[in-house]
Formats: C-alpha cells, structure tokens, sequence
C-alpha cells in the first residue's frame, strides 16, 4: 500500500482521465445506490477470489465507507504479486469525505449538491 489519497486528489485524477482503477469495497446493494463515477465494485469478502482482476493496473483506489476497510483492501491489492509496480491507495475519508456526486447503476449521476434542507448529497451507504 501506498498510502491514502483524498477526494480532491482522487477527483482531479478523474477529471484528467488518469489511468486509475476505482474499487469499492461496499456491498453490491450499497455501490448500486451510489458510487464515485467510473468505479468498480468488489466486495471486500470477494477481494481475495478476485483481486487477479487488476492485474496490469498502474494505480488502484479502494474506496469504504469511512476509509478504514480500504485500507486492508489496499494493503491486500498491494501485497498480490499482480500488482507488481502498481501505486495502491486508500480513499482518505471514504465515500463519506467525497463531495463530488455520485453515479447509480442505472447510468444516471446524481451530482447535485442539492440533499435534504439544502446540507450536501448525502453518502450512499
């Protein structure tokens, strides 16, 4: 593991189009609810079957809730041997600390920064 990124960081990258791989560890009910745009779902207990899926990757961000669970996440991504070279982080406040809306697995973005009584999007958990 690499460290931790935060949301701006992580949100600039998108913005450029960086060659970055986005792993939410949430449930799959959870990510289909919201999720940071272009991101990848793998459940943290499917992580160990399936981290084989970013090999070739040159940067993964795993993303949790509070940013606590990505950091085990980041940690077994980083100590698989397909991950060779690869820079892994952990998303410094997790879904909760990222401002920059959400997308849902219908396609549609829910970027608005419009929530209940005007206090931001709400995290999708």
């Amino acid at each position: 593991m690499d460290g931790e990124i935060h949301a701006e960081e992580l949100r600039d990258l998108i913005d450029a189009d960086a060659d970055v791989r986005i792993v939410d560890i949430r449930s799959p009910g959870a990510f289909a609810q919201g999720h940071i745009p272009g991101s990848e779902n793998i459940p943290f207990a499917e992580l160990p079957q399936r981290v084989e899926a970013l090999d070739g990757a040159n940067r993964v961000v795993t993303v949790c809730p509070i940013g606590q669970s990505s950091i085990q996440a980041a940690r077994l991504i980083g100590s698989y041997e397909g991950a060779n070279g690869a820079t892994v982080e952990s998303l410094a406040g997790g879904i909760d600390g990222w401002e920059y809306g959400f997308e849902a697995d219908d396609g549609g973005s829910d970027d608005t920064d419009e929530g209940p009584a005007n206090e931001g999007p709400e995290a999708p958990f």
